[in-house]
């Protein structure tokens, strides 16, 4: 939560491939540890190595890809690609499962370490730092609603540009994001929809499957079903489905029927009457794969190439704070009415209020609206050269 803003600015001083190179070489060490030894002392080993790594390395990667994708894609060609982004973590956490699955207990530590191994071998080999490598002096932007690239020339000659654009680079991401959000009430009311979506989402890993096993005796094997069929559903509609209708529908109205289909979801599983019903609500999980890529999309669109770092990880840190207050509301309210002191009868209020949630980020996506990214921009370096 408070290390994903700063990460996202080192990535833009310092280029996405440098800062990138860190997480993943820390993230190989926990699982090198139980992989070696399973005993109480290495097991104690890997739980603090684990805390202190995940200071740097919990959700970087995401942050970063998101980031890079923002950076190198552009137009309405750029909600697809969050998209498939999202589709491949969610198919890589399935492949991931079903692997542990089937490895014996002494291989998939090893197993997870070379992979981790592998990825970063593959990351410093392969991937670029920009696919489009830009002369200094250019700036890419999107035209908000069209495929065209503007690039705009600053005057080489002109000093006091040049000086301006150095010093925004060495401001804090704290000075960054204050100015952003001064100057773009779009960029506000995207973390305003990431908080209650991810507070919403966080409240319903918390409270689901105490539900099902309170209201229907649910056990590990359905639960198991039923988590399997959620993540392939959402899987092959982030892969195939979405890319193919976001470029024409735009992420606002994308953003706004995901939240909706999300409230729709937990709002029906809340007054569930049969074991079925939640295996039906599984139609509505497209909706809340749309959520993220939208506001990634809409986000990225308020700042150039070359600030998609602190953006993205200001999503990603807002997206941490809902997740971590979460557990807090949800899961006491949840015990409660599931308990024989419950104040009323209603098993799944606790679901009831996470989808009001969804619904209060469904009402601020509808305020959204469409501001040209060239008079925000316009904004944003007037405020900064007042600073200076």
């Amino acid at each position: 939560m408070v290390m994903m803003p700063v990460i996202g600015n080192l990535s833009d001083r310092y280029g996405i491939k440098a800062v990138l190179t860190l997480p993943m070489c820390l993230s190989i060490l926990p699982p090198v540890i139980l992989g070696y030894k399973r005993d109480t002392h290495f097991f104690y080993m890997f739980y603090i190595i684990k805390i202190l790594t995940a200071l740097v390395c919990e959700g970087t990667v995401d942050c970063l890809a998101s980031a890079y994708v923002a950076e190198n894609i552009q137009g309405r060609t750029r909600i697809s690609a969050f998209s498939v982004l999202a589709g491949v973590k969610t198919m890589s956490s399935l492949c991931g499962t079903l692997v542990a699955r089937f490895l014996p207990v002494a291989l998939i530590f090893k197993v997870s370490a070379i992979s981790f191994l592998v990825a970063m071998v593959y990351m410093r080999s392969f991937l670029k730092e920009r696919l489009n490598n830009d002369e200094n002096g250019y700036h890419q932007q999107d035209d908000g609603d069209s495929n065209d690239v503007t690039m705009l020339a600053e005057p080489m000659l002109n000093n006091t540009t040049i000086t301006t654009s150095a010093l925004n680079k060495k401001q804090s991401s704290l000075k960054d994001m204050m100015i952003l959000m001064k100057t773009s009430t779009i960029f506000v009311q995207a973390l305003v929809v990431t908080f209650f979506s991810s507070f919403s989402d966080s409240g319903m890993q918390s409270a689901f499957l105490y539900f099902l096993k309170a209201r229907f005796g649910f056990d590990k094997n359905q639960f198991a079903d039923l988590m399997l069929l959620i993540t392939i559903v959402g899987s092959i509609s982030q892969l195939f489905v979405l890319p193919r209708f976001a470029s024409t529908i735009g992420e606002r109205k994308l953003l706004s029927a995901g939240l909706f289909m999300e409230f729709t979801n937990m709002a029906v599983v809340s007054i569930s009457w049969a074991p079925w019903v939640p295996y039906l609500t599984t139609l509505f999980v497209p909706g809340a794969m749309l959520v993220m890529p939208s506001v990634c999309g809409i986000a990225s669109r308020q700042v150039g190439p070359g600030e998609q770092g602190k953006v993205q990880g200001c999503i990603s840190g807002v997206k941490s704070f809902g997740k971590v207050v979460a557990p807090f509301v949800f899961s006491p309210l949840t015990a409660l009415f599931l308990s024989n002191n419950a104040p009323f009868y209603f098993p799944g209020f606790s679901l009831l209020c996470i989808s009001l949630s969804s619904m209060i980020g469904f009402f601020q996506s509808l305020m959204i609206k469409d501001v040209p990214p060239s008079q925000l921009n316009k904004e944003i370096n007037s405020t900064s050269r007042e600073e200076v």
